[in-house]
């Protein structure tokens, strides 16, 4: 690594430090995930297990957050359904981003009719607020897990590519594209070794910043029944189910509530933090 690059990362790493709202967004977002990897080890309960002796008993020693209508513990499907948000975010924002990255960069980097086109449907999706049209793709694909995954990815998948397209119409007239274009490299190589490159650190950052929207629409689709199907664990479905024992039991919905606010909270702050170390203008 040269000296200018380690300078460079020292540069991001300083910038990132002074956003303390980042850092903590980083702790909480690090807790948050080591608590759904480790959920098989540290649940005190299984989270199908059903006990009808002990439905709708309060916060209690044996169970920290309490047990719902069907006797499951609330804290075991708490930790279960982390892992099933930070999966079904993490892979639909994987598929948004690789989707909407190559459309950006093919409209913005070839031009012409194909570049009217395809932005011209970039612009009729994103007319569509965002639980709008991922309820327009689930009721064409159905439910379950992979279904949701690829609706929620296509619902971001416009908006990585409205984002790789504005930086990509200025980098292709660019001096190192006209030269690589002389030496005879083709539409492939310069994408993937100037245009890309180029435009990564931007589209990173918005992902971590699309990752809580990601969470909160599979949250948003579960509710509705239209996300993960039952028995298994999900924040959404979990208040849901808690919504008609909101007066005998308010803790069904309030602790997965607590849990998605903290998670968007979360991944917001750390993409706040991550803006401020791709604007030049504000590194040190």
């Amino acid at each position: 690594m040269s000296e200018q690059e380690r300078s460079s990362r020292r540069r991001m790493w300083v910038t990132f430090k002074r956003n303390r709202t980042a850092l903590v967004g980083v702790v909480l977002a690090v807790v948050v995930i080591l608590l759904a990897i480790l959920a098989p080890w540290i649940s005190p309960h299984d989270p199908l297990k059903q006990n009808v002796y002990h439905r709708l008993k309060g916060p209690e020693p044996g169970h920290p957050l309490g047990v719902d209508d069907f006797g499951r513990d609330v804290l075991s499907r708490v930790l279960w359904g982390a892992r099933t948000s930070l999966v079904v975010g993490s892979a639909s924002v994987l598929v948004g981003l690789m989707v909407g990255t190559l459309l950006g960069i093919v409209a913005g980097f070839k031009g012409g009719r194909l570049e009217y086109v395809i932005m011209r449907a970039v612009d009729v999706l994103l007319s569509f607020p965002t639980l709008i049209m991922g309820l327009m793709v689930m009721a064409i694909l159905g439910s379950g897990m992979t279904k949701l995954i690829l609706a929620i990815g296509i619902v971001m998948s416009p908006r990585f590519a409205r984002v790789a397209h504005g930086p990509t119409l200025s980098i292709r007239e660019k001096e190192f594209v006209m030269a690589a274009r002389a030496t005879g490299a083709d539409d492939l190589w310069i994408l993937r070794h100037h245009i890309l490159p180029n435009i990564l650190g931007e589209l990173l950052v918005m992902a971590s910043l699309w990752m809580a929207t990601a969470i909160r629409i599979e949250a948003n689709l579960s509710f509705i029944g239209l996300g993960v199907s039952p028995p298994t664990p999900t924040w959404g479905n979990m208040i849901r189910d808690g919504v008609k024992w909101l007066t005998n039991a308010p803790y069904l919905s309030t602790f997965p509530g607590l849990a998605i606010l903290i998670t968007v909270m979360a991944f917001n702050m750390v993409g706040d933090g991550l803006r401020d170390v791709a604007d030049p203008k504000l590194q040190v």
